[in-house]
């Protein structure tokens, strides 16, 4: 029997009790593994009893991990109503680890030695056109600066990189900008190696923001969140602002 590997946990943290953590993950990874489980067949795998496993699945169904079925027509029983049996639902799924930062990591390394640093960084620009233009519709251009930044970071959220806004200044004096902050990358792993998805995305920040930004911090260089800093008197416009550089 094939199985998954066992890294990375695939229910949520719960905090203090790491007790029931590991036993409802054990549970979660079980039903991933193996298929749609009853809650018998669970507390005889685990050794654990009925009620304690049923009150793990009771969680696991709460949290969205585990869905509950039931049974097949034609489940063959003894006396009495059929098990109900529990399965990983999509959002479980994924959140169990997966390679995709091995994949992309890789792919990355062997379009950069094919063709060379310039072709990381069409790559990069490209990902963030796109980005750009999943932003784009919730930006307005005539709208105040605080309004295009809580924009742009809603929409930021909703693509995974769960961004809030912050208005920042010296003490005792009016704001001189806003800050968007972005607790979460989901490719802070791939960019700590490739440096140009974070500055293409900048770029991307630029174009739909309309106005000059400055990155000054990132996830991917260690820090514990990307922070970029949008000021309300932009500084002079660079050389180069299109996301794709003319490269003839």
């Amino acid at each position: 029997m094939s199985t998954v590997a066992a890294t990375g946990p695939l229910v949520p943290d719960g905090g203090c009790d790491r007790t029931a953590d590991r036993t409802r993950d054990a549970v979660a990874r079980t039903v991933l593994e193996q298929g749609p489980q009853s809650a018998a067949a669970l507390a005889e795998q685990l050794g654990l009893s009925a009620a304690a496993i049923r009150r793990h699945l009771d969680a696991l169904v709460v949290d969205g991990v585990l869905v509950e079925r039931d049974p097949r027509p034609n489940a063959a029983r003894g006396r009495g109503r059929p098990a109900r049996t529990y399965a990983v639902t999509d959002a479980g799924r994924a959140s169990f680890p997966h390679a995709y930062d091995d994949l992309a990591n890789t792919a990355l390394r062997y379009l950069r030695d094919t063709g060379g640093e310039q072709a990381v960084a069409a790559f990069a620009a490209h990902r963030a056109e796109q980005l750009a233009g999943l932003l784009a519709d919730r930006v307005d251009h005539d709208a105040p600066l605080t309004s295009r930044t809580d924009a742009l970071a809603g929409g930021l959220t909703e693509h995974g990189y769960a961004s809030t806004t912050q208005a920042v200044g010296a003490s005792g004096q009016d704001s001189t900008g806003v800050q968007i902050c972005q607790h979460h990358c989901p490719v802070a792993h791939v960019a700590a190696e490739f440096p140009q998805l974070c500055e293409a995305e900048t770029r991307a920040f630029e174009q739909v923001l309309g106005t000059y930004v400055q990155r000054l911090a990132t996830i991917a260089h260690g820090d514990g969140v990307c922070t970029t800093h949008v000021p309300y008197r932009p500084a002079p416009p660079r050389t180069t602002h299109p996301i794709r550089e003319d490269r003839t």
